[in-house]
Order: structure tokens, then C-alpha cells, then sequence
């Protein structure tokens, strides 16, 4: 009977394991789908397979949907109501990307019967930045649920509401950093930093210090994400996320997200970087396997010598196409520096 028992119980835990990890498959079959066109593309769709394969089938869609409609119902009264002082054949796409831009950022009086309301824009949230503490700060759905975000979550929604209204809206990225950067026929492109509400020239990225001139050459930093780069990056996501679910798992998902990613988005850093440090974690368990904390001796094995090699090559890779990693407190005074050099980082070209 305690053997029945026993024996229950352990299919149980693997039952239930793989449950667990069958949110995580599901999520990645989703963005899949979409990269090989056997699935309708949507953002949305993509952001939200990662944060439910997260919090494993728990995640409110409804509720976000209904959030999303309400900013999206926003963004076309605001199209309804105002018009901008532009003129040029794309004015109906540059009035959407006003209208999210709004919406997103700027505190806007709203009439209700007799009284005015004052709608409350998303704000920059300084706490854990980085999602070291809980991964779920970087999600749009805690910037949904809070309306306070950080500069993952800020540009993910922002291309959401964008192909919600039906228009597109390239992410790009900086050193830690993701923004939005928009063409447009009367100035071509420009950037948009939803984390401080302004449209700062290139400068101010290349102000950072850490984006290399190979860098940009090679699209690694401050190009414009087609959607299937965006979901490249989403497949990085999601395979942090596995990580932080199962700490001790052997490496191979987040191998095999990074290796999607990279097949899509070659010089996509961030999923380069989770290949190199996922073979790293894979030579460290090895030697720890092995007692010893000298890496020559561990060497002796073959498996580990190949590991060893290709995470050698590819951090060789990184560097040569000019990735640079910013330190965190920098990063932070770099975001600040936006506001309070404003008039020196600015583009003078949207002020109207």
C-alpha cells in the first residue's frame, strides 16, 4: 500500500512538472507559429504567451484585453477630436502615433457630463528596474495592473496600441534600453522614449558611451525591429522566464529560444549573450560535477573542453560586432540625463 502510495505520488510530481513546462512549449509553438507564417502575427499575442507560460496558465487575458480596448477606445476618441498641424500623406498614420504617444504620456483633461477629469499617464518606475527581484516588473501586465513601467514594458505596449490602431512600430534597442523609432514622410525617422515622454535625437544614445560604431554597423544597437525581430526578442523573454521558473534546469530551452532568436535576428545581442552564458552555466555545473574549481583540470574532459570552446568563440563574437555591456547604476543616470539635458537631446523637428 505505501508503495502504491509512493509510487503516485512521483508520477504526480512529473505530471506535474511537465504541466509546468507545457505552458513554456506552448508559448514558444505560439511565437514559432507566427515566425514560419502558420500563425497570424500579433505582438500582443507573443507578449502574452510569455507572461502566462510565467505565471503557468494564470494570467488575467480578459481583464488585459478589456485594459488594451479601453486605451485603444482612448486613442480613437482622441483621433476624433483633435487634429495635428500635419499634412503629408501619411497624416493619418502620424495622428495614431500621436494619439498612443498621448495617451502613454502626457496628463490629458477629459470631459465627464459637467466635471473634468484628468486622465493619468504611465509613469517610470525606479524600482527594480531590471527585474532582478520579481521578473514580472518588466511584464506589460504590471504596468497594465499599476500604470507604472520601465523601458521593457513601455515600448511593448506602445507596439501594441500601434498595431491595435492598425499601424506598425519598430522597437529598437540601446544598451539595457528599448524604444520605439517611427518614419515618417516629412522628417524620415525618429526616436520615441516612452520611459521619459520625449523624442530624443541619436546622440543622446551614442551619448551613453556604450554603443561601438560596430554596433551599429551590424544592427546590434539603434536599428528598427521588423516585427519578426520583435518576436525574436520575445523568444529571449521567454526564456528568461523559464530560467527564473527552473533555476536548475539543464540549459537546453533557453538554448533552443537563443537559436530561434538568432536564426531570425543575427546580431540580436541578448539572445547571443543567453546562448554564451546558458553554455557557461552548463561548463560551471561540469566542473562542479567534477569537485573542482580548476578549469584545466576540468578541461581534461571532452565534453567539457568543446563547451568550453564554443562559449570562448562565441563571447568572441559578441565583442567583435561591438556589444558593449553597460553597467546598471549608469544606465540609470544615462535614462535620467534624457530630462535633465532635455534641450541638448531633443529633436527640434517635432515640436509641432
Amino acid at each position: 500500500m505505501h508503495k502504491i502510495i509512493l509510487i503516485s505520488i512521483f508520477f504526480i510530481g512529473i505530471f506535474s512538472k511537465a504541466q509546468d513546462n507545457q505552458f513554456y512549449s506552448d508559448a514558444y509553438q505560439t511565437i514559432d507559429n507566427m515566425l514560419n507564417d502558420k500563425q497570424k502575427y500579433s505582438f500582443k499575442e507573443g507578449v502574452f504567451a510569455v507572461e502566462n507560460a510565467y505565471y503557468q496558465g494564470k494570467y488575467d487575458t480578459v481583464e488585459l484585453n478589456n485594459k488594451i480596448k479601453f486605451l485603444k477606445h482612448f486613442c480613437n476618441l482622441l483621433l476624433k477630436n483633435r487634429k495635428l498641424t500635419y499634412t503629408d500623406k501619411d497624416e493619418a498614420k502620424v495622428n495614431k502615433y500621436a494619439a498612443i504617444y498621448t495617451v502613454m504620456c502626457e496628463a490629458t483633461p477629459v470631459i465627464m457630463k459637467n466635471d473634468t477629469l484628468k486622465y493619468k499617464p504611465f509613469a517610470y518606475d525606479f524600482v527594480d528596474v531590471f527585474g532582478h527581484t520579481e521578473l514580472s516588473n518588466l511584464f506589460v501586465s504590471k504596468l497594465l495592473n499599476t500604470q507604472k513601467g520601465n523601458c521593457n514594458s513601455m515600448p511593448y505596449l506602445y507596439k501594441i496600441l500601434a498595431e491595435e490602431l492598425g499601424v506598425d512600430a519598430n522597437l529598437a534597442l540601446a544598451p539595457n534600453h528599448v524604444y520605439i523609432k517611427h518614419n515618417i514622410k516629412s522628417i524620415g525617422w525618429y526616436n520615441t522614449e516612452l520611459t521619459s515622454g520625449i523624442f530624443p535625437i541619436d546622440a543622446w544614445l551614442s551619448a551613453s558611451g556604450f554603443i561601438h560604431l560596430d554596433a551599429i554597423k551590424n544592427g546590434v544597437f539603434m536599428k528598427a525591429l521588423n516585427n519578426k525581430e520583435s518576436l525574436a526578442l520575445l523568444l529571449v523573454d521567454l526564456a528568461n522566464a523559464y530560467n527564473r521558473n527552473y533555476p536548475g534546469n539543464d540549459g537546453s530551452f533557453a538554448l533552443k529560444c537563443a537559436e530561434r532568436a538568432i536564426q531570425i535576428y543575427p546580431y540580436l545581442a541578448n539572445a547571443l549573450l543567453l546562448q554564451a552564458e546558458t553554455h557557461t552555466k552548463q561548463f560551471q555545473k561540469l566542473m562542479k560535477e567534477q569537485n573542482t574549481k580548476d578549469i584545466q583540470a576540468t578541461l581534461s574532459n571532452s565534453k567539457a573542453k568543446e563547451l568550453f570552446d564554443i562559449m570562448n568563440k562565441e563571447y568572441t563574437h559578441i565583442h567583435k560586432i561591438g556589444y558593449r555591456s553597460m553597467p546598471e547604476e549608469m544606465y540609470l543616470d544615462w535614462l535620467v540625463s534624457l530630462k535633465t539635458e532635455r534641450s541638448r537631446y531633443e529633436d527640434t523637428r517635432l515640436h509641432n
